[in-house]
C-alpha cells in the first residue's frame, strides 16, 4: 500500500473516531422526583447536553448528601447539594467533623435559592416548631440536606428527634400520608415552589407552612452562617399565606477529576442566552439561575472549567 494512501486512511479514521471517542458522559445526581432538583436538572442535563461532545443526564437520588457521596464513589461526575452540606464535606466540618472528608469537592455553579418548608394541614392550629413537640413529623431520608436542616431547626427550637415522633420518608410519601391522617407535618428544603407541596395545597383541606423566623432563626444563622433570611410568597402554594423562613443555596458541584474542558464546556452551555430563556420559563426557580448569581455563597473551591469561564466572563477576577 502507498505510505501516503495509508497515512491519508489513518488521519481520515481518526477524524471519524474522535468525536465518539471524545464523546463524554456527565451523569448529574438531583433529588426525589417531588422535589426542585429533579426538575432543574432534567432541564440544565438538556440545556448542556452536546450530541457527539457531551451527553449530560439527571438521576433521582436521594438528595444532597447523597450525591456528595455518589461523586466520591465514582456513581455520578456531579450532582446538587445544598451549600452547607458542600462546604461541610469539602472543609470537614459540620456533619463531616471527625469523618472522611472531600477535599475535592468542587464547584461547577450557585444555582438559586432553597428554602426551608415546614408543612401541616390548614387548621391544625400549630403555629410554631414548639408545636411539633410528641407528633408526627417526617423529615426527609438519611442522605438529604432536608434532614439536615431539620435537626438544626428542631434544636434551636428545644426539640430534640425523641422529642416528636419522627419518619424518614420523601415529601410525596409524606404528602399521602398527610392526606390520610397519619402524618402531623413535614420538612422539605428545597425551591419553592416544590410539586409534592403544590399539589397537596389544592387537594383535600389545604395547607399551612409554620415560620422559621424570631430568635430561633437569629439564632441559627449565627451558629450556621450558610442560612439566609427568607420568605415565601403568599399564593405560592394554593391559599396558603406569605412565611418568613430560612434559606441554603443550591449549588452544583462536581469533582476536581472532572475534564476540565467539558466542565468548562458544560458551564458556558448553561450560561449561553438560549439556555437561560429555557430555565427562566421551564420552572420558578429557573429564573435565579444566573451568571451574577453562580459566584454568591460559594464556600468551596472552583472546578478549574468553570473558573475558567467564570473569568472570561468577568464575574470573577
Amino acid at each position: 500500500m502507498n505510505l501516503k494512501f495509508f497515512s491519508a486512511l489513518v488521519a481520515a479514521s481518526a477524524l471519524l473516531a474522535g468525536p465518539a471517542s471524545a464523546q463524554q458522559f456527565f451523569r448529574i445526581g438531583t433529588g426525589g422526583t417531588a422535589g426542585t432538583y429533579y426538575p432543574i436538572g432534567g432541564m440544565i442535563a438538556n440545556a448542556v447536553s452536546h450530541p457527539g461532545k457531551i451527553v449530560a443526564t439527571a438521576q433521582a437520588t436521594s438528595g444532597s448528601l447523597g450525591n456528595v457521596n455518589g461523586i466520591v464513589g465514582g456513581a455520578m461526575e456531579s450532582g446538587f447539594s445544598q451549600s452547607d452540606v458542600a462546604t461541610w464535606a469539602q472543609k470537614g466540618t459540620g456533619i463531616f467533623e471527625g469523618k472522611p472528608n472531600v477535599p475535592g469537592l468542587r464547584m461547577i455553579a450557585n444555582l438559586y435559592p432553597e428554602s426551608l418548608h415546614i408543612v401541616v394541614k390548614k387548621g391544625s392550629g400549630y403555629k410554631s416548631v414548639a408545636d411539633l413537640k410528641g407528633k408526627r413529623v417526617a423529615l426527609d431520608e438519611p442522605g438529604s440536606g432536608t434532614l439536615i436542616n431539620a435537626r438544626l431547626v428542631l434544636a434551636a427550637y428545644g426539640l430534640k428527634e425523641s422529642d416528636i415522633r419522627p419518619e424518614y420518608i420523601k415529601p410525596n410519601q409524606a404528602g399521602d400520608k398527610m392526606k390520610d391522617g397519619s402524618l402531623d407535618a413535614f420538612f422539605f428544603t428545597g425551591g419553592a415552589p416544590a410539586g409534592a407541596i403544590a399539589e397537596l395545597a389544592t387537594s383535600g383541606s389545604g395547607i399551612e407552612l409554620l415560620p422559621i423566623d424570631g430568635p430561633q432563626a437569629d439564632s441559627l444563622r449565627a451558629s450556621s452562617p450558610f442560612f439566609a433570611v427568607d420568605s415565601i410568597a403568599a399564593e405560592t402554594y394554593k391559599g396558603v399565606a406569605a412565611v418568613k423562613t430560612l434559606a441554603v443555596g443550591a449549588q452544583w458541584v462536581t469533582s476536581d477529576k472532572a475534564d476540565t474542558e467539558t466542565v468548562y464546556q458544560i458551564t458556558k452551555s448553561l450560561f449561553s442566552e438560549a439556555t437561560q430563556k429555557t430555565l427562566a420559563a421551564g420552572h420558578a426557580k429557573g429564573k435565579f439561575i444566573t451568571l451574577k448569581n453562580a459566584v454568591q455563597g460559594v464556600g468551596i473551591p472552583y472546578h478549574a472549567g468553570a473558573e475558567k469561564y467564570y473569568r472570561e466572563a468577568g464575574v470573577l477576577k
